[in-house]
């Protein structure tokens, strides 16, 4: 009897190990394969040294959004069809390749810093965990109970994609671990009837948010205790009067600088809708927290855009996503250029 539970041990932990190199291969692969190519090229801000961001990135931000278009894109497909229809490993593939394609690409802005790489990292570990669990139950399990329910979605099935749908816009200007995952047990369980597949989709869901609350009160704790990465930047803007820019929401305006006026804008969704304001206004951008290059990123029925850095298939859209990088300077032409308009700029 020892000897039988001492093989199993050795074989669990085997597993484990297996389990873990196969997390981490990834990151091995962009540390020694994706290495930044070329060297820096030499930029010099307007801006004081305090309002400067690393410029690459706005390259490693795009990883972190990569998770938030995943939502979306699950949220677009389950509306429609059932969980094991969503591309699993298509999603984490695109993570890793994207960010291999970024880390290359960094060169010229110094290259990755430290504490940005491991954020990349770990959220592309705890990304791609997440998925490939995910799919090992709705591949089996998920998969046999959405057969028995039939064509038909049940009440969960269609909750549980209006879940997804507010999860996913909720990430486009507020941190994951601010949701309200206990919220959605609590109407899964109030929605619920006694069909089996509601039965299933509560067991099933109803663990999974109440893991991820358990671990984003976690992450909540930690960077109380860290403290929040700043939530506004400066640029320095031309061709608007002050008196224009400050109308538009939450902007400051600090003074003239150089060849424009230096603002305070927010960050994250809302900055990309002001540079849109800015562009359509007539306004040019000079620099954007002390840089001069940016991403943005653009949805075209065309698989393949020119230029581009990386062009990813979008579930449920039907459509791509495409990675492109211009000079700040050029960043308003090319905004009042796009005709179906642009799907985010990705700040520092």
């Amino acid at each position: 009897m020892i000897r039988w539970l001492v093989r199993w041990l050795g074989r669990l932990v085997l597993l484990l190990v297996v389990l873990v190199l196969g997390l981490l291969a990834p990151i091995g692969y962009v540390e020694t394969m994706c290495r930044p190519e070329g060297a820096p090229d030499g930029n010099v801000s307007l801006l004081p040294p305090e309002h400067r961001r690393a410029e690459a990135r706005t390259l490693l931000t795009y990883p972190e959004w990569h998770i938030v278009h995943a939502y979306d894109d699950y949220a677009r497909v389950i509306a429609q069809d059932d969980p094991h229809d969503y591309a699993y490993g298509r999603a984490i593939g695109q993570y890793w390749s994207s960010l291999c394609t970024l880390s290359r690409r960094s060169g010229p802005m110094g290259g990755v810093d430290t504490p940005t790489k491991q954020l990349v990292y770990v959220i592309g570990v705890s990304f791609t965990a997440e998925l490939a669990m995910k799919a090992l139950y709705e591949e089996t399990l998920g998969r046999l109970f959405a057969m028995l329910r039939g064509p038909e979605h049940s009440p969960l099935d269609r909750l549980s994609a209006q879940q997804a749908a507010e999860y996913a816009a909720f990430l486009e200007q507020t941190p994951w671990y601010r949701w309200d995952f206990a919220g959605d047990v609590r109407a899964l369980e109030a929605a619920a009837t006694g069909a089996l597949r509601d039965r299933e989709r509560r067991l099933a869901l109803g663990g999974e948010f109440s893991a991820k609350a358990a671990y984003a009160g976690l992450i909540a704790q930690a960077v109380a205790a860290t403290g929040q990465d700043e939530l506004t930047l400066r640029m320095v803007v031309k061709g608007l009067p002050e008196q224009q820019l400050t109308a538009l929401p939450g902007v400051t305006a600090i003074g003239p600088l150089g060849e424009g006026v230096e603002i305070e804008t927010p960050r994250y969704r809302a900055l990309t809708r002001l540079l849109e304001r800015m562009a359509a206004a007539g306004g040019d951008f000079i620099e954007i927290a002390g840089n001069d290059d940016i991403l943005f990123t653009v949805t075209s029925p065309d698989p393949a855009m020119p230029g581009a850095l990386a062009s990813l298939p979008r579930q449920g859209y039907g459509d791509t996503r495409h990675l492109v990088l211009v000079k700040v300077a050029e960043l308003a032409e090319r905004l009042r250029a796009l005709p179906g308009g642009v799907d985010h700029i990705h700040d520092y």
